[in-house]
């Protein structure tokens, strides 16, 4: 295999782009912050830039892993921000009315509460989709807009503090020197690709995704399946509520994940799956939520103004999906020359018919 071969293979892979332009963004810093790569180490914890970007970047990839197989099926969730704000509303509440706030037991009771609601928020969704044959974005849409309400009913419109020192250290504290969000991360990622991977539930996930009406007609429960991905979208969706909460040792109804559905969908494309279902790649997906969440960090790092940020965010993304394209890069690199067709030989004329003598 020649070289220019192993490049194309190499570019056509759909990890290659956006891992790219992962370590595109990162280099920008570099001129901005000269020790945007520096770690050191303080009281024990590791700190620096690139553990703030996965330390931060945690809550979108857990909701961007669980949207990925919605989208596999050829589904969306748009209730995923509501979801993140009602299980922190409800941790927070429970935690905030207990007299020890630091007793183990009822962090963990007040979490298992908060994650029961999100399971339930799921099914609710997985139910209107799958059995009642609702479009996916409207089924979604109404736990999106009352969801916000129910979040903001729990907690009487206020933001709940609390004090508890179990519960923070799920999204602020650290473990074996790095911040312990990242093994939450790290065990969901890995127990979805093994079940996706090591077994047929992936390509259950995928061939619904294609053909759900077909995939019925061949004995896959496609309901089942339907309903599966979007109580574990809503699950993901509530561990990141914790993180969330657990970080800033609140819950806040009104603004917590707010649009953290649309970071999620777009991560989930530039990770490469597409929108109308089948394929997927929880790998592309963890690249592409890194990416925005260093594209959120560069911007405060190169002093972007406030006002014009999410122009500046929306410019990059346009970028990074148009090199996604094979037809746009075939058109503006020339991946792909055109080889001329060889010059047909003329056809040699046709001899003349003898003639026949009548004698």
């Amino acid at each position: 295999m020649t070289t220019t071969n192993r490049w194309r293979a190499l570019t056509r892979h759909n990890l290659f782009w956006p891992v790219a332009v992962l370590v595109a963004l990162l280099l920008v810093n570099i001129p901005f912050t000269p020790d945007f790569f520096a770690i050191h180490m303080t009281d024990g914890h590791l700190y620096g830039s690139l553990v703030s970007i996965v330390l931060f970047g945690s809550p979108l990839i857990l909701v961007a892993v669980g949207m990925t197989l919605v989208i596999a099926t050829g589904g969306i969730d748009l209730s995923v921000g509501a979801v993140v704000a009602i299980t922190g509303a409800l941790t927070c509440s429970y935690i905030s009315d207990r007299k020890d706030q630091d007793a183990l037991a009822g962090v963990l009771l007040a979490m298992g509460l908060g994650l029961l609601a999100a399971v339930v928020c799921g099914l609710w969704n997985g139910f209107l989709v799958a059995r009642m044959g609702i479009q996916p974005i409207i089924a979604t849409l109404i736990i999106m807009v009352a969801g916000r309400g129910v979040a903001q009913l729990i907690t009487d419109g206020q933001i709940i503090t609390i004090n508890s020192e179990p519960y923070k250290l799920i999204g602020g504290g650290y473990w074996l020197t790095l911040p312990f969000s990242i093994f939450v991360v790290a065990a969901v990622v890995a127990v979805t690709v093994a079940l996706t991977r090591r077994t047929a539930l992936g390509l259950l996930v995928e061939s619904v995704g294609g053909n759900a009406e077909a995939s019925r007609l061949v004995g896959i429960r496609s309901m089942r399946i339907k309903i599966m991905v979007y109580v574990f979208c809503a699950l993901c969706a509530g561990i990141a509520g914790l993180m969330i909460s657990s970080n800033t040792s609140a819950a806040d109804g009104n603004n917590a994940g707010l649009w953290i559905e649309l970071d999620a969908i777009l991560a989930v494309v530039i990770g490469g799956t597409s929108l109308l279902g089948g394929r997927f790649s929880i790998g592309g997906t963890v690249v592409g939520a890194l990416v925005i969440q260093t594209l959120t960090t560069t911007i405060y790092t190169i002093g972007v103004p406030t006002q014009t940020n999410l122009v500046f965010k929306a410019a990059v993304v346009i970028v990074v999906c148009l090199l996604q394209s094979p037809k746009f890069r075939a058109k503006v690199f020339g991946a792909r020359a055109k080889t001329p067709a060889p010059a047909t030989p003329p056809a040699a004329p046709a001899e003349p018919a003898p003639k026949m003598e009548v004698s």
